[in-house]
């Protein structure tokens, strides 16, 4: 509710902005053409994902990993570190933070223990593996885009390194933290209480195993993401109506979103991206992108990842820079509440399920982790790239 609120307040200055003429009408025009496919893609991408959670794919993977693990509990934990991998990279870190955090502390909780390894590996990796791919993250489709206009290989071929690091950087530190907890067995693990509509489960992972690589293919994220969410609306008007509504528009992040990408948009114009400059510094050397990246890092932490992205896109300069960048508001958005909103709204999940993290554990191990994570994956980028 506060995300909608903050969204909305923001949507109106922008407009007021606007209609007093401190912004023209055609730079206005630009930065919306800019912005609709990213807000499209995160409402057919939050459908997608919340179609295929009712139908129960993220629920069979997490069953088919403790099955895999044969009751080893460092083994479930390195699956649930690929699940929530895969699941950010190719849904977005929103997708894991809000869908698949309930079931893995659901499946810790089935087989006797703790959630706490469970959920804090999710969430970390949710910011932190949110580097290789335009999808993974709000702010790579922003840098993906225009201006820059970098195809998704350029992008990857840019990413790949720093993405490896950001996600065994965290997962090592994790691993060390609780070794204690990931010690040892757990014993079998009961049938769930409700089995789900097998028709509307393997179509559901049809489309999800097809969508996957076509997001990586080039195809306009948007269109790829619109029609599966087409295809997956009308296999569950059939196997389950009741499911449907207009509760499936993810209308908090659409609106947070939008509010901030307009705020920011209207910053630009207004001079903000030249003012921030020095902060950034020039050059592409490893101590000119560490700088880039603690400055991103820094601002993520600040006010948020998107909004200290966008302030900060006009200085980056070059592809290499951008990515800097794109390392210090994504995997380094761990040390407060609100650097990213997947965040928020996996503390939030975590309240329901009654499992919830205090806030001071949280930030304390950020603290170590975000600059640990950031100055590693900037480093294999520099090395990647030069």
């Amino acid at each position: 509710m506060r995300t909608t609120i903050l969204g909305g307040v923001l949507l109106l200055l922008s407009g007021s902005a606007l209609a007093v003429g401190l912004v023209p009408l055609d730079a206005a025009l630009a930065q919306t053409g800019r912005i609709w496919p990213v807000l499209l893609f995160v409402l057919a991408i939050t459908i997608v994902a919340e179609l295929a959670s009712v139908a129960g794919v993220f629920d069979a993977a997490a069953r088919a990993a403790v099955r895999l693990a044969r009751g080893r509990t460092w083994l479930l934990w390195l699956l649930v570190v690929a699940l929530a991998a895969i699941s950010t990279i190719f849904l977005s870190l929103d997708t894991t933070a809000v869908l698949l955090t309930p079931v893995v502390v659901l499946a810790a909780r089935g087989a006797g223990l703790p959630p706490l390894p469970f959920a804090l590996v999710t969430v970390w990796l949710a910011n932190t593996g949110s580097m290789l791919l335009p999808v993974s993250n709000l702010t790579n489709l922003l840098a993906s885009g225009p201006p820059g206009e970098l195809a998704v290989g350029e992008f990857v071929a840019l990413t790949w390194a720093p993405a490896v690091v950001a996600i065994a950087v965290p997962t090592a530190i994790l691993a060390l933290v609780f070794r204690r907890e990931l010690r040892g067995g757990f014993g079998p693990v009961g049938r769930p209480r409700r089995e789900h509509d097998r028709l509307l489960l393997v179509g559901a992972a049809v489309v999800v195993g097809v969508l996957l690589p076509v997001l990586a293919s080039g195809v306009p994220v948007w269109l790829s993401s619109s029609i599966a969410a087409v295809v997956l609306l009308g296999l569950t008007a059939a196997r389950r109506p009741a499911v449907l509504g207009l509760r499936l528009v993810p209308w908090p992040v659409l609106v947070f979103a939008a509010g901030l990408l307009v705020a920011a948009s209207i910053g630009h114009e207004l001079g903000l991206g030249e003012r921030l400059a020095g902060a950034l510094g020039e050059g592409e050397g490893v101590v000119d992108l560490l700088q880039v990246a603690g400055a991103g890092a820094l601002g993520a932490n600040l006010i948020n990842n998107l909004p200290a992205y966008l302030a900060f896109e006009p200085a980056a300069g070059s592809p290499v820079r951008l990515v800097a960048l794109l390392i210090g508001v994504n995997a380094g958005a761990l040390v407060t509440p609100w650097a990213s909103l997947a965040t928020m709204l996996w503390h939030a999940r975590l309240g329901v399920l009654g499992a919830p993290i205090p806030w001071r554990r949280y930030i304390l191990l950020g603290v170590v982790a975000a600059p640990v994570t950031v100055v590693a994956a900037t480093v294999a980028l520099a090395l990647a790239a030069g």
